[in-house]
């Protein structure tokens, strides 16, 4: 199995798009107002958002989007207007992460982990 895509839940469709655009990834299907889906630019998954009528209620779902120089790539987010609840920090699970909320209020984690991404020293041997 290979993870194709994750979707989430969008207020304003068209808003959300150009927010995860300004992230880094490529705009490939456009049914607005009620669908979109993203590439993100290496490794060919995509992303996906549609269309709910009001913000959904905060969740416990957060997704991760890798990026190897993250500290560069936090700053230039915050320079075009991006806002993180939490700056880059080094994490005792050995990832450094920065969190932000898309428009519609999903949680956004921005991280280098590196090796440490799927080979962490606890990792469990076959």
């Amino acid at each position: 199995m290979q993870l194709n895509q994750v979707t989430l839940p969008a207020v304003d469709v068209e808003n959300s798009v150009k927010f995860y655009c300004g992230l880094g990834l490529r705009a490939i299907v456009s049914a607005l107002p009620h669908y979109a889906r993203l590439e993100c630019p290496d490794g060919g998954s995509t992303f996906s958002l549609h269309q709910v009528s009001k913000r959904p209620e905060p969740s416990d779902v957060v997704v991760y989007f890798e990026c190897e120089d993250l500290d560069t790539k936090v700053s230039q987010l915050q320079s075009a207007g991006y806002t993180f609840h939490q700056e880059p920090k080094d994490e005792s699970w050995l990832w450094r992460e920065a969190r932000l909320l898309d428009p519609s209020g999903n949680v956004i984690c921005l991280y280098w982990a590196g090796e440490n991404r799927r080979h962490p020293p606890w990792r469990i041997l076959e």
